[in-house]
């Protein structure tokens, strides 16, 4: 990591830099109308591989058809992967069904208020949770996806392989240490946002309120981050197979 842990002061000037910036730019989507766990949770798992644009009408649809987590648990399987149609992946479909069974046997129908339990639940990993548990619980827990890893790695310099197990530690500890505890849930949505409109793959400089924060920024060199192993190509990949034939043969 190229850049310093932030002190506590630039750590309160960045949350009430990025908190004020979300609020007043923000996009206006569906489900951040409430902070309701149904709903957070039905909208990550639709985010999932999938564009906002595309997401919005079948979680209109969604909602409408299966309002509560008993009607998403008693549904027929035909019938929601009807309403799923066209948004792919339809284990995500299935997963949800399972997970609302759970809640509605194990949790008595009421929808689980602590990370472990949520994780417990079927097709929920590390950053759905996480922004579950934010979002609807004021639980100041981060939410990692490929968005924020890139802001973060601008902001500190992060060198090293973000597809690397360990690597994703480091991001963990930073935003434990620099999450909103006042505004868990709009701090983890505001990382998102900056991710999916200021600091996307393509953006080589910062809007001046970020700047003061930023690594890349500073130094020019938001092309470098974040840091992600290429794989071989199947032309190199073809070259070191025959070439590994040549020596088997030599033998």
């Amino acid at each position: 990591m190229k850049s310093k842990m932030w002190d506590q002061q630039t750590i309160q000037a960045f949350q009430t830099t990025l908190l004020n910036w979300y609020h007043r730019n923000k996009r206006n989507l569906p489900w951040r109308a409430d902070t309701d766990p149904y709903k957070v949770w039905i909208s990550e798992i639709m985010l999932q591989q999938t564009r906002v644009d595309t997401v919005i009408d079948y979680y209109y649809r969604f909602m409408e058809e299966f309002p509560t987590i008993k009607a998403l648990a008693e549904a027929d399987e035909e019938k929601l992967l009807k309403v799923w149609q066209g948004l792919g992946y339809y284990s995500r479909a299935r997963n949800l069904k399972v997970a609302a069974t759970q809640i509605q046997d194990d949790f008595n129908g009421k929808f689980p208020d602590t990370v472990k339990e949520i994780r417990s639940l079927k097709g929920i990993g590390p950053y759905t949770a996480g922004a579950i548990a934010s979002i609807s619980f004021g639980l100041p827990e981060p939410a990692i996806d490929g968005n924020v890893m890139r802001v973060i790695s601008r902001l500190f310099g992060i060198e090293e392989d973000i597809t690397k197990a360990s690597t994703y530690k480091i991001f963990d500890q930073i935003l434990r240490a620099i999450i909103s505890h006042e505004q868990p849930g709009d701090m983890n949505q505001a990382l998102m946002e900056v991710g999916a409109t200021v600091s996307t793959p393509s953006a080589m400089e910062c809007p001046s309120w970020l700047k003061p924060f930023c690594y890349a920024c500073t130094h020019k060199a938001h092309d470098k981050f974040p840091v992600k192993t290429k794989k071989p190509s199947l032309k190199t990949f073809t070259i070191w197979l025959e070439l590994l034939k040549m020596q088997i043969m030599n033998i």
